[in-house]
C-alpha cells in the first residue's frame, strides 16, 4: 500500500508482517526500559555508598524520647555490624557526592531537547542512555583511582548523558502516541522511572549482600549498553521512517496525531516563556521534583542511618515505597484516559486533580512518617502509602508539555525537567546541612520543608497550568476552525 508521505526504507516495507505489537506499543516499552536503566544508574550509588563509607558512631539510644538520634540495629543486621566501610566521608560529602549529579544533568536538558525536537528523539535517546551506562561502569574506577572528587567528576558526566533523556521521551511519545492513549502509554513508559527504583534498591541490597561492591555498577551499567544495542535496531524517531510499521497503524497515527516534520518555524521562545501556562507547569515541576528527588536520592541513606536496617532489609523496604508509586502510576493513566473520554472530566481538570493529590497526600505521609519514630513497620508503611498517593502525578502534570506543544514538547520538556533538577541540585546539600548528625529530628525538618513545597508548587500549577495546546505550535487550530471541520 502506497501512503502519501512514506519515508520508509524499501528493503523494510515487506517485514511488518512480522510485527506481533504495534509499533507505539514497541516504542513505548522501550522508553519504558530506557528509563529503568537509567533510574538504576542514577540510584544505585545511593545503595553502594551506605556500604563504603565508614558509619557514623551510635550509641544507645531510647526508642521513645522524641530527640532519638537513631533506631536500634535490626536484630539481624549482622551484615550492618561486619560494615566498617572503606571512605571516611562525612554526611556533606555524601551529600555533595549524590547531588553533583544534577549540575551536569541541568545542563544538559534544553541543547538535548532542541536537538531531539530538531532531528527525531531516536539518537538522542540512544547515545545518552549508552553514555549513562558507561558512567555507571566507570565509577567503581573513579572511586578507587581519585576518591570522593573523581567520583563527583563521573556523576556530573552522567548528569550530562541522562539530561537529554525525557525531554527526547517527549518527543519520541509526541510522534508516536495518540492524545488518546497518552494516559495509558505515556504512563506505561514513563513508569519506567519507577520501576527503574525499585529494581535499583531491591536489587542492589542483593548484590551488595552477595558479592563485593563493584559488581552493582557493572551489572547496571552493562544492561544499559545491552539495551542500546536492542533499541537501535526497533525504534525510529517517527512512524513515517520506520521499516516494520503496519500500513493501517501509520494511517491511524497520520490521523490522529499528524505528520511530523523537521521543517518546523523557529521555536517561539518569547511566547513559550512568558506565557502563564509555561509559568505553572514551571513551578509545579520543581516542587514535585524536590520531594520526589529527596526521596529517591536519600530514603536508603534513611533507612540505614536512621531506621539502622541491614543492607538486604535496605533494599527491600526501601523498594516497596516505588513499587507501590509504580502500581498507582500505572492504574491512573488508564483513568485519566477514561476520564477524559467519557467527558467526565476536561483535560485540563484531570491534569490539575491528580497533581494536587499527587503532591498533598505524599507530603502530609512522609510528616507522619516521621512522627512514627522506631516504629519501623509504621515508618515504612506510611513512606509507602506517602509514594502510592505520588503515582498519579505521571497522568496529570508530567503530560503538559506533549499537551502545550506536541512540535515543541522537547524543548519544554528540556525547560521544565530542567528547572526542576535545580531542585535537586539545591536539595542535596541543604538536607546535609540539615542533617550533619543523620539524626532523626534533623530528618523531620527535611519533610517539614517537603510538604510545605509540594502543596504550594501543586496549587500554583492548579491555577495556571493548562492541558490544551497553545497557540504557538504549528499544529494548533482555533475552536471556530474545529466546529467548522467537525461540521465537514
Amino acid at each position: 500500500m502506497d501512503i502519501e508521505g512514506d519515508d520508509r526504507p524499501k528493503w523494510g516495507q515487506g517485514c511488518s508482517q512480522f510485527c506481533l505489537l504495534p509499533q507505539r506499543v514497541v516504542c513505548t516499552i522501550m522508553g519504558f526500559l530506557s528509563l529503568i536503566c537509567i533510574f538504576t544508574n542514577r540510584v544505585s550509588l545511593s545503595m553502594v555508598i551506605t556500604v563504603i563509607v565508614i558509619p557514623i558512631n551510635r550509641t544507645a539510644v531510647n526508642e521513645t524520647d522524641d530527640k532519638v538520634d537513631a533506631c536500634p540495629l535490626e536484630a539481624q543486621a549482622e551484615e550492618v555490624v561486619k560494615n566498617d566501610g572503606i571512605y571516611n566521608w562525612d554526611e556533606q560529602t555524601q551529600s555533595n557526592i549524590l547531588g553533583v549529579f544534577y549540575g551536569g544533568y541541568i545542563i544538559s536538558h534544553l541543547p538535548g531537547g532542541i536537538l531531539a525536537d530538531k532531528y527525531g528523539a531516536k539518537w538522542v535517546l540512544g547515545i545518552c542512555t549508552l553514555g549513562s551506562g558507561i558512567c555507571t561502569i566507570l565509577s567503581h574506577v573513579a572511586i578507587v583511582v581519585g576518591g570522593s572528587w573523581c567520583l563527583m567528576v563521573m556523576r556530573v558526566f552522567m548528569g550530562l548523558a541522562q539530561g537529554p533523556i525525557y525531554p527526547a521521551l517527549s518527543v519520541l511519545l509526541a510522534a508516536w502516541v495518540p492524545k488518546s492513549e497518552r494516559g495509558t502509554l505515556g504512563t506505561a513508559c514513563y513508569s519506567g522511572s519507577t520501576l527503574g527504583l525499585i529494581v535499583a534498591t531491591s536489587c542492589s541490597g542483593l548484590l551488595l549482600s552477595t558479592f563485593p561492591w563493584p559488581v552493582t555498577f557493572y551489572v547496571f551499567g552493562g544492561a544499559s549498553v545491552i539495551w542500546f544495542i536492542i533499541f537501535i535496531f526497533l525504534c525510529t524517531s517517527s512512524p513515517m521512517t520506520h521499516p516494520c510499521i503496519k500500513p493501517n497503524e501509520m494511517i491511524y497515527l497520520m490521523e490522529s496525531i499528524g505528520q511530523t516534520t523537521k521543517d518546523k518555524p523557529p521555536i517561539p521562545w518569547k511566547r513559550i516563556l512568558l506565557s502563564t501556562a509555561m509559568f505553572g507547569v514551571l513551578v509545579s515541576e520543581i516542587g514535585h521534583d524536590w520531594g520526589y528527588y529527596v526521596m529517591v536520592t536519600f530514603l536508603p541513606k534513611y533507612m540505614s542511618d536512621v531506621l539502622r536496617f541491614s543492607i538486604k532489609s535496605n533494599g527491600l523496604y526501601t523498594s516497596l515505597p516505588y513499587l507501590a508509586m509504580w502500581l498507582a502510576s500505572l492504574a491512573s493513566g488508564p483513568l485519566a484516559d477514561w476520564l477524559i473520554r467519557t467527558g467526565k472530566l476536561t483535560i485540563t481538570s484531570e491534569r490539575k486533580i491528580l497533581t494536587f493529590l499527587s503532591a498533598f497526600f505524599p507530603g502530609l505521609f512522609i510528616v507522619i512518617a516521621s512522627y512514627a519514630g522506631c516504629n519501623k513497620i509504621a515508618v515504612v508503611t506510611l513512606f509507602t502509602i506517602s509514594m502510592l498517593c505520588m503515582g498519579p502525578y505521571y497522568a496529570g502534570q508530567k503530560f503538559t508539555p506533549m499537551d502545550m506543544s506536541p512540535s515543541y514538547a522537547g524543548t519544554i520538556m528540556a525547560i521544565t525537567n530542567g528547572s526542576g533538577a535545580l531542585a535537586g541540585l539545591a536539595a542535596s546539600p541543604i538536607v546535609g546541612a540539615l542533617t550533619p548528625n543523620a539524626a532523626l529530628r534533623e530528618w523531620r525538618v527535611v519533610f517539614i520543608i517537603c510538604f510545605v513545597i509540594l502543596v504550594i508548587s501543586a496549587l500554583v500549577f492548579c491555577c495556571f497550568g493548562t492541558g490544551e495546546m497553545q497557540p504557538y505550535d504549528p499544529l494548533y487550530k482555533d475552536p471556530d476552525e474545529k466546529e467548522e471541520e467537525k461540521k465537514k
